[in-house]
């Protein structure tokens, strides 16, 4: 207690004759009626109306003048693109712009992100200020942490955040609440005001013995731009004595070890997240990259190579930025000549800059048949996303699927013809199969018995039209789809394709392990046909199946790294449009 007190007290020094120097630009700060926000008019003068309006108007310019261009090249891009364009199902930002073609929006925002006015002191008050402040509050109980929450929201000066906790201390005889140091110690970090935050942490080890996880992981960020920031890594050892560390409480320790130029410790840190299973998040990987960017070491080259293998082996896309650390790290390898760009990669499988192949997306012998023998499994097995499907029909699929031939193509007769609402589903089913079967392919439809009965949308003549030109299998209407089309086609072989645009999310969820997942993924996107345009009565065009991989790979001498664009949303099941091609120049 003395010693918070000793504290406050010392800081009432520093408050006296400082000016605000408040974080926000001018001509954004406004005076506001008493009326509104519950405080007599003497208060105005204490406080501002603070609105948080977009800053960067020169980018917004930038956005708007894309938007513009895109929009008056649109047909001559869309003729590009085509070239260059992965599998529609699984190119990153298709799920979201699908969802807004459906309608399904979130809530209509304002063009600017404005929040509620909050009326906020201007420079640090007294102890006379703060008791008429409170006085003419309507929530008296809530006030002191609700004028807390305020100064984070918007980003207060510290001086006035410590004047609130001074008059809280003077009237609680030096004692002030774990929540309301979580809150300055927020806008501490946030400021990176290291001393402020080295003083809350003495505080704090006085007076707790534990922490909640917030409170650890804003010490550790704070502390690591200290010369206290082995602290850190005491505190990380306080967590895991309570709990598993999160990937930011790594990360944090790991960037404190780097600015410090402990390359070994932050090592050591990053090989321990991945003995627990942490995958470190883009921050924490970039931190490396930029560490070593222009520093000649072969040991920590060698670490950073490892870096982009396990992108590769857990199949994960960078974001921009790391990305753009990635290209400035290669340029910067000393009397190595390394060159990269941004650049997208062409359907046969080509880059569009160094014109290598990339590594091709098909399974060998040995990965397929480990793929199939777990598929086939889990189909025959009954897992839970086929609980709708009972032994008997598949028995009775399975005796079918023997009976036949391998086929070259499965299609979902049911999935594809809702597609298109506007045309009778037997017409567009007849459509597909009359097609693809005049190139001598051997065709299995899969649907459901209601198919057959009869009616507007599915007329009996073009349904026995289809049975004539393929084989069909028709179960019950409650059935689950996928367990039929999944083992149809890889009881088949490599070479079969499907047909569908269910893109077999709850399947892939319920493989047991990430190398199988990772494996059917792999598969999907080398086997699944979806259309890219079809009108009754004529040629149905069906996008190219991917060819090449979309993993980070190496030649040695070049690297291929797919990364996530800024402001494109990309959902976890599709893929990167955006590749970072590294070369080495001769």
């Amino acid at each position: 207690m003395t010693l918070l007190l000793s504290f406050c007290r010392s800081l009432q020094m520093l408050w006296k004759n400082r000016l605000y120097q408040g974080s926000c630009p001018r001509n954004q700060t406004f005076s506001v009626l008493y009326s509104y926000f519950h405080f007599s008019k003497k208060e105005q003068r204490y406080f501002s109306l603070t609105l948080p309006f977009l800053q960067n108007n020169k980018a917004t310019k930038l956005l708007i003048s894309k938007a513009i261009s895109s929009s008056k090249s649109g047909k001559n891009k869309s003729k590009q693109e085509s070239s260059v364009s992965p599998h529609p199902l699984f190119s990153a930002g298709t799920a979201k712009k699908k969802s807004e073609v459906l309608g399904y929006k979130k809530d209509q925002q304002h063009s600017f992100p404005f929040s509620s006015p909050v009326l906020l002191p201007t420079k640090p008050l007294n102890s006379e200020e703060w008791d008429k402040v409170k006085e003419n509050f309507e929530q008296k109980d809530i006030f002191e942490n609700w004028m807390m929450a305020q100064m984070v929201k918007y980003n207060s000066s510290i001086d006035i955040a410590k004047s609130l906790l001074s008059w809280i201390a003077r009237k609680n005889n030096g004692n002030v609440g774990y929540k309301l140091l979580i809150g300055y110690l927020t806008l501490c970090v946030s400021q990176r005001q290291t001393t402020e935050v080295i003083d809350v942490y003495e505080i704090m080890k006085t007076r707790y013995r534990t922490l909640e996880p917030e409170g650890y992981t804003l010490l550790i960020r704070g502390l690591i731009h200290s010369d206290q920031w082995r602290e850190t890594l005491i505190l990380l050892k306080d967590i895991k004595k309570i709990m598993s560390p999160s990937k930011k409480n790594y990360g944090d320790c790991i960037k404190g070890a780097l600015l410090h130029q402990e390359v070994n410790l932050a090592w050591n840190l990053y090989l321990e997240m991945l003995n627990h299973r942490i995958i470190p998040n883009w921050e924490t990987f970039q931190a490396f990259f930029d560490f070593a960017k222009g520093v000649k070491n072969n040991q920590f080259e060698g670490r950073l190579l490892d870096i982009l293998l396990y992108l590769k082996h857990n199949q994960m896309y960078p974001t921009e930025p790391f990305a753009q650390s990635i290209k400035a790290w290669f340029e910067s390898i000393p009397e190595k000549k390394w060159k990269g760009e941004s650049v997208t990669i062409h359907k046969s499988g080509h880059c569009s800059a160094c014109g290598r192949m990339l590594e091709s997306i098909h399974l060998n012998s040995e990965e397929y048949e480990f793929l199939k023998q777990r598929v086939l499994k889990d189909v025959l097995d009954g897992g839970d996303q086929y609980r709708k499907t009972t032994p008997k029909e598949i028995n009775r699929f399975v005796n079918f699927i023997k009976s036949c031939p391998p086929f070259d193509i499965v299609i979902d007769g049911l999935n594809i013809t809702k597609m298109f609402p506007k045309i009778r589903e037997s017409q567009t089913l007849l459509d597909v199969v009359s097609q693809i079967t005049k190139q001598n392919l051997q065709v299995l439809v899969l649907g459901r018995r209601h198919m057959l009965n009869g009616s507007s949308r599915w007329q009996k003549n073009e349904m026995a039209a289809v049975q004539n030109m393929a084989y069909c299998f028709f179960a019950d209407n409650v059935s689950e789809d996928d367990a039929f089309l999944l083992y149809a086609t890889l009881h088949s072989g490599n070479h079969c394709r499907f047909l569908t645009r269910d893109l077999m999310r709850d399947h892939k969820a319920c493989l047991p392990d990430d190398k199988t997942r990772h494996l059917f993924f792999r598969w999907q996107q080398g086997h699944q046909l979806v259309f890219l345009n079809y009108y009754p009565g004529k040629k149905i065009i069906f996008q190219s199946v991917l060819t090449y991989d979309t993993v980070v790979q190496t030649t040695g001498d070049s690297w291929h790294i797919p990364y996530d664009e800024n402001m494109v949303e990309r959902y976890s099941y599709e893929i990167p449009t955006k590749w970072l091609c590294l070369q080495q120049q001769n």
